[in-house]
């Protein structure tokens, strides 16, 4: 068997701002700045953050849907990032994306069986009567009726939709799914059977998963490891269990004290860690910590140097000057 593993190396993507405001260079937004991590195939990767945070620019970057400024991207033996035009077109079949909208994502005047042949028709997979065949399957696979081919898309539910959304994504029995926001549009007992669904396709089929979300709940139920990001770089990556509990990072403390649970009134009120404050501008980053105008903790020298992301135990991984 092949090396399927994602392996994303120095990630950067900066947008260009618009009209200059002063003489000078035009502003720069550092939308992600110098991201890496490695997805083993057949695991799932979970990145989570605020609004702004730059993790849904990542899931589009590797997907090459925006630009990458700098960096590597690299599914088994293939630099997806340095593929152009026609070889990018042919490899596209290895990696595909759902969408967080299950409304907007799905083309209303085309039936439900349509979109989910489309991959198979732009990128010529199979006869037409295998392609035909194969929808059928994956309507079995994905939880749908194979007669439900014919209906349109304002004819399902949301969850349906995000399962026809599934049913896309697979055709092409893709190694690597970037899943961006899947189940933030839809109620939360929807959400649990798309996850379960998810997960028993996973097992079926050795999907590897790249999991976008702001929702801990959601990441905590389907991630083997998970990392942290804000603007734009990863301030934490551990295992799913290591990071639940015994979080390092300030950020990623206050993150998981902005969940509603029921243990949340037994915790020590001292030990909390509350957001103060915005995020600063992504066009104008600070030159040392970037949370250290909102983190509680933060001394002279979070004002002054970068803390690196560094290794602090087994696969924990935390940048921060006080973690230890």
């Amino acid at each position: 068997m092949s090396n399927k593993n994602l392996v994303v190396s120095d990630l950067k993507v900066h947008f260009g701002g618009g009209k200059k405001i002063l003489p000078g260079k035009k502003p720069t937004v550092h939308a992600v700045d110098g991201v890496s991590f490695t997805i083993p195939a057949g695991k799932t990767f979970g990145v989570v953050g605020e609004s702004g945070s730059g993790k849904t620019t990542t899931a589009l970057a590797i997907m090459r849907l925006v630009d990458i400024t700098a960096g590597t991207v690299t599914l088994g033996d293939t630099e997806i990032s340095a593929l152009e035009k026609d070889e990018l077109r042919a490899a596209r079949s290895r990696f595909q994306i759902i969408f967080q909208d299950p409304y907007s994502s799905l083309d209303p005047r085309k039936r439900a069986g349509e979109i989910v042949r489309q991959p198979l028709d732009l990128m010529s997979i199979g006869t037409p009567a295998e392609r035909a065949e194969a929808v059928s399957e994956l309507f079995t696979q994905v939880g749908l009726r194979p007669e439900q081919q014919h209906l349109f898309p304002h004819q399902f539910s949301g969850g349906q939709r995000q399962r026809i959304g599934l049913a896309r994504a697979l055709s092409t029995r893709p190694d690597l799914i970037v899943c961006d926001e899947p189940v933030s549009a839809l109620d939360v007992a929807i959400q649990a059977q798309i996850l379960n669904l998810m997960s028993n396709l996973q097992q079926e089929l050795g999907l590897t998963y790249l999991f976008i979300s702001h929702d801990l709940g959601v990441v905590q139920h389907i991630c083997d490891e998970i990392a942290v990001m804000y603007l734009g770089q990863i301030v934490e990556q551990a295992d799913r269990v290591t990071l639940f509990k015994n979080p390092k990072h300030p950020y990623t403390k206050a993150l998981l004290e902005a969940v509603p649970t029921v243990h949340n009134n037994k915790r020590n009120r001292s030990e909390r860690v509350r957001l103060v404050g915005d995020p600063p501008s992504p066009i104008n980053l600070p030159k040392a910590c970037r949370f250290a105008s909102r983190c509680p903790r933060a001394e002279a020298r979070c004002h002054q140097e970068i803390p690196p992301l560094e290794e602090n135990e087994a696969g924990h991984k935390v940048a921060c000057f006080f973690s230890h």
